[in-house]
């Protein structure tokens, strides 16, 4: 052979064959079958993948085996480069396999069409994703893990309040991944669902058949894992199924409504893991960004609306996108409806009950009281009643200094509320409160995660 010419490609088909025997048929298809002899120079062997993500991940998995089995046909140690080829890479040079050489030159594996996922809302995308200061970080670490899942920011877990965003950046990430590559197996479910396929593959007795849908999943996004909480066997699942992946470096992808920290009953091994990867949060847009999301939204539609009754919209809620887009939702369908225009007058008086309502501005007793009694297992009646003893009286009197935090109600009122107590009973426990977040430090932490509960409550309600 002249020296400058090498010709190692007999070799390459030889142990791409040897390895299509030894490993499953799926797994070949997923990682070899893109992957094609490009050239060769004297101690190395080039070969063009598709991306930079698919030469990590074949460098990682199957790198050692590859190069042991070239050094085995050709009794030279012969390292293995890789030229990154956005086109069909198997178009370049000798086909990857006997299988593929004899294949059909049209019947290549191609990119593949862009149909929409079975299972994530087409809609849900980061070009359709306003970005404000609010949540600029947790989208640019969404569009980061879209572009080379796997290889950073694993896991990812985004939280925050209801209706800022959560499933649509995470359902981003999905959509992106899977028009961007081929053969990865993306999984998307909520929690809820997670433990229905659980429970129901235990009662059916196809545990494994859950086990290979969510442990051989290349990118998994679980939406709302606060509903982990008091569920110690799903857990338990949940913490062998994110091993699995994270030691195959399988990309995760989490949300939860508050930092993992605050969730309750939650195993401190399954936390660590949680904490392990990075952690953002989205906050509630600003008037900037709730102008921005409404007029995209506006763009999509066939309406004309004043940019006055944007801005009324925008300076009433402020609480999250979901109620934005409720509240213009409400006038796009009157004015379809009446096949009237939207003026200012119009929108104040079809909004007015909308901008009125608890979920806008009001927390009311009855959620404070639920909310607290459910936290310390009682029940609402328990923060009413007579009984005094410190299991009860100390939730009550937490009750009570987060509705004069919350609400307008006078010392007297809240009282009232509270059975028909003394206020100077109220002034009591409110004090007492303030002495106890003085020396113990975990009190802060748990009003602080309550006032969130309630005001998520409110704002369903």
């Amino acid at each position: 052979m002249e020296a400058g010419s090498w010709d190692y490609s007999l070799f390459w088909n030889e142990a791409m064959k040897q390895i299509e025997e030894e490993i499953s048929e799926q797994e070949f298809a997923m990682w070899f079958n893109r992957m094609a002899y490009s050239h060769a120079a004297e101690t190395q062997i080039f070969v063009a993948v598709p991306s930079s993500f698919y030469r990590d991940q074949v460098k990682q998995r199957y790198l050692g085996l590859i190069e042991q089995k070239l050094q085995d046909l050709s009794g030279t140690s012969l390292t293995l480069e890789f030229d990154i080829n956005r086109s069909d890479p198997t178009a370049v040079g000798v086909a990857t396999t006997a299988r593929s050489s004899e294949a059909n030159p049209e019947v290549r594996n191609k990119k593949r069409p862009r149909t929409p996922h079975p299972v994530l809302r087409e809609e849900y995308t980061f070009e359709n994703f306003v970005i404000g200061h609010n949540n600029s970080f947790a989208a640019n670490a969404a569009m980061a893990i879209a572009r080379n899942p796997g290889t950073g920011y694993n896991p990812c877990l985004i939280y925050g309040g209801v209706g800022l965003g959560k499933t649509h950046l995470i359902q981003s990430i999905g959509n992106s991944v899977y028009q961007e590559y081929d053969n990865l197996k993306i999984v998307y479910v909520t929690m809820e669902s997670f433990t229905n396929d659980f429970i129901q593959s235990i009662r059916e007795k196809k545990t494994q058949a859950f086990k290979n849908k969510y442990r051989y999943a290349d990118v998994l996004l679980i939406d709302d894992i606060h509903f982990l909480q008091k569920k110690p066997e799903t857990q338990e699942e949940l913490f062998h199924t994110f091993n699995a992946l994270y030691d195959s470096n399988k990309q995760m992808v989490f949300t939860c409504d508050r930092p993992v920290s605050e969730i309750r009953d939650l195993t401190d091994r399954l936390r660590s893991r949680f904490e392990r990867g990075l952690n953002v949060d989205l906050q509630p847009p600003s008037f900037e960004t709730r102008f921005a999301i409404l007029n995209k939204k506006i763009e999509r539609s066939s309406l004309t609306i004043p940019q006055e009754v944007i801005e009324l919209i925008c300076n009433n809620v402020t609480t999250n996108v979901r109620d934005l887009e409720a509240a213009l939702t409400k006038l796009i369908a009157y004015a379809d409806l009446v096949d009237k225009d939207i003026t200012l007058e119009v929108a104040k008086h079809q909004l007015k009950d909308f901008f009125a309502s608890p979920k806008q501005n009001n927390v009311t007793m009855d959620v404070i009281q639920r909310t607290v009694a459910d936290y310390f297992n009682l029940s609402s009646q328990d923060m009413k009643g007579k009984k005094r003893t410190k299991v009860i009286a100390f939730p009550r009197q937490i009750a009570m200094y987060i509705a004069r935090e919350m609400t307008e109600y006078s010392t007297t009122e809240v009282g009232l509320e509270f059975g028909g107590r003394d206020h100077t009973t109220v002034m009591h426990a409110c004090q007492r409160i303030e002495n106890r977040m003085r020396t113990d430090p975990t009190l802060e932490p748990t009003l602080q995660f309550l006032i969130r509960q309630i005001k998520e409550q409110s704002t369903k309600s």
